[in-house]
């Protein structure tokens, strides 16, 4: 009998939202092949996000961070350099899909399947019908208070917004990738075309 392994999702989303220019600029201070931990530190001290409290400005850097990280040095380079607002919101939804397997499959398995199946809405009980099936499995997500998984899921429906890939009154958006962005994209992991609602590989 084959037995399934599944790893824990981590939940560590919940601050702000897809911080499009902070991370543009942030992107810009990271230099290829240091350590993060370094650019980290030099955005606390010249970097782009002035919070009032000392404590949060250090949990978005990180947040920031966290996501960057799972782009490729092109892919940066690109966000940095050449990218256009679409694409900078694009790959940084792509991002945070590779950097929380939690939205990647939420992604994949309710949006994808709801565009499929000719629904656009995406109505926030279906984020906490899905949160409720993988909590049969997942012990740190049934053990998250209810208050914490409303912040996720408000957070995760502004990145998605703010993303482009659902609109002001949660519809679905088909994405547009321009031919570019997909080759990039298409060197790295080609399954990552499947959290772009609609896009055809």
């Amino acid at each position: 009998m084959r037995v399934i392994v599944r790893t824990p999702y981590r939940m560590s989303f919940s601050t702000g939202g897809l911080f499009v220019n902070e991370s543009v600029e942030i992107a810009r201070l990271h230099e290829q092949g240091s350590d993060w931990a370094e650019t980290i530190t030099r955005a606390l001290i010249d970097g782009p996000t002035r919070l009032p409290k000392r404590d949060s400005n250090r949990r978005t850097v990180r947040e920031i961070a966290n996501r960057l990280s799972c782009l490729t040095d092109e892919e940066r380079e690109y966000l940095t350099n050449s990218a256009d607002r679409a694409e900078k919101q694009a790959l940084l939804w792509l991002a945070t899909c590779r950097a929380y397997a939690f939205v990647r499959d939420f992604a994949i398995e309710v949006i994808q399947d709801r565009l499929s199946s000719h629904r656009s809405d995406l109505p926030l009980d279906v984020f906490d019908q899905y949160f409720d099936s993988k909590s049969e499995w997942d012990e740190n997500l049934a053990a998250i208070s209810p208050t914490t998984r409303r912040k996720l899921r408000q957070v995760l429906f502004r990145i998605m917004r703010e993303a482009g890939i659902i609109n002001t009154v949660n519809t679905i958006q088909p994405t547009y990738l321009s031919s570019a962005l997909r080759t990039l994209i298409g060197k790295t992991t080609p399954n990552d075309f499947l959290v772009f609602p609609g896009l055809q590989q």
